[in-house]
């Protein structure tokens, strides 16, 4: 008998904060990939969602479904796909809500997906010598950019002798911070209000920081990997080696991936545009509009660094990230260039050649 998946279409009555959550809702399924499909779509192919990525293929997750799928390059941990049973690596992929990448490392300046559908990001720091405000700034932008909802969050709270400094120089973001002991309530406690059924939530920092000890706790058992922190230089190992998306039982998914913590800004104008918006706007009023804010006349970005309306510090970072955004991005366009024009080389050469004899 066929499943009945009508009950997933959007409706006015949608709660996606019921307490307790069951089938495609536990796994994040919300009216925005609903209102994407028909109630035939559904009938013949069933939503799952991507929850892990191996080399050998895709783990998928539906409601009342389990499938393994080949290997997928335009594919993400978090997304959703429309499983086609009798094809599996022709199962439609839906519209996403969100949507991290990264440059592959090397010259190839490729890029690889790295997790989709994410509602939010807990941008993890910690109070010792990890912390970094341009760090944070990167990570906050590279969040903007793919769609999700950054927090921050300040951990090992309990180690330091004045956390509240740390607290306050991670607000100066200006995006919603918490300050946290990783181990023991206070994670739940205070990530309550993002860690709400139907929701995922995905952590972005260094390694160390407390990432994977707040999934742990989140989860309230082991679910990922820690490691010891070098006391030379208050940086931990790498913990995370594969991406997974884990469904708790409160109902919504926290993602375990590696590639969060090595993401490099390309195509990111509109999420470093959203960090810096007052450097932005200021420099909106500068007299020339190639102003680079050095000792140009008439730069409204100068004029407030003089009155102490703005930190010349803020405004090195943002020119730093602007700089490398523009690069990677410039990288990124110069390669498909070329990858185009050696394609119509090999289309013409094969054309032209004899036919065997």
């Amino acid at each position: 008998m066929a499943r009945d998946y009508s009950r997933f279409l959007p409706s006015l009555t949608d709660d996606l904060n019921t307490p307790t959550p069951s089938g495609l809702e536990r796994l994040g399924w919300q009216a925005f990939f609903a209102q994407q499909v028909s109630v035939d779509d559904l009938a013949r192919t069933p939503p799952v969602r991507v929850t892990g990525i191996e080399r050998s293929g895709l783990r998928a997750e539906g409601d009342g479904v389990v499938a393994a799928l080949p290997p997928r390059a335009d594919v993400a941990v978090g997304d959703w796909l429309l499983y086609d049973a009798v094809s599996p690596g022709a199962s439609r992929l839906l519209e996403r809500k969100s949507l991290f990448r990264r440059r592959i490392a090397g010259t190839s300046r490729g890029v690889q997906l790295i997790a989709a559908n994410v509602d939010t990001v807990f941008v993890v720091t910690s109070c010792n010598r990890d912390f970094n405000v341009a760090r944070l700034e990167r990570y906050v932008s590279e969040t903007f950019e793919a769609g999700a909802e950054p927090v921050i969050v300040v951990t090992k709270a309990d180690l330091a002798d004045d956390p509240d400094a740390f607290a306050v120089a991670a607000a100066a973001v200006a995006v919603p911070t918490v300050i946290l002991d990783a181990l023991g309530s206070e994670p739940r406690e205070k990530l309550a209000q993002w860690c709400k059924a139907g929701r995922t939530v995905a952590f972005l920092g260094s390694s160390g920081v407390g990432k994977s000890t707040l999934v742990n706790a989140l989860s309230g058992q082991m679910t990922a990997a820690t490691g010891a922190v070098r006391e030379d230089d208050a940086r931990g190992r790498h913990t995370t080696t594969s991406r997974h998306l884990h469904i708790l039982p409160e109902g919504y998914a926290v993602l375990d991936t590696p590639g969060m913590r090595e993401l490099q800004l390309a195509d990111a104008a509109e999420g470093i545009a959203e960090v810096f918006s007052d450097l932005a706007d200021l420099a909106a009023g500068c007299r020339f509009s190639d102003c680079r804010h050095e000792n140009e006349p008439g730069c409204a970005v100068r004029a407030a660094i003089a009155t102490g309306e703005v930190d010349e510090p803020r405004l090195l970072r943002w020119q730093k990230l602007l700089r490398e955004e523009a690069f990677n991005s410039e990288s990124l366009v110069n390669r498909r260039r070329r990858d185009r024009t050696f394609g119509r080389m090999v289309r013409s050469v094969l054309k032209d050649k004899p036919g065997k004899r």
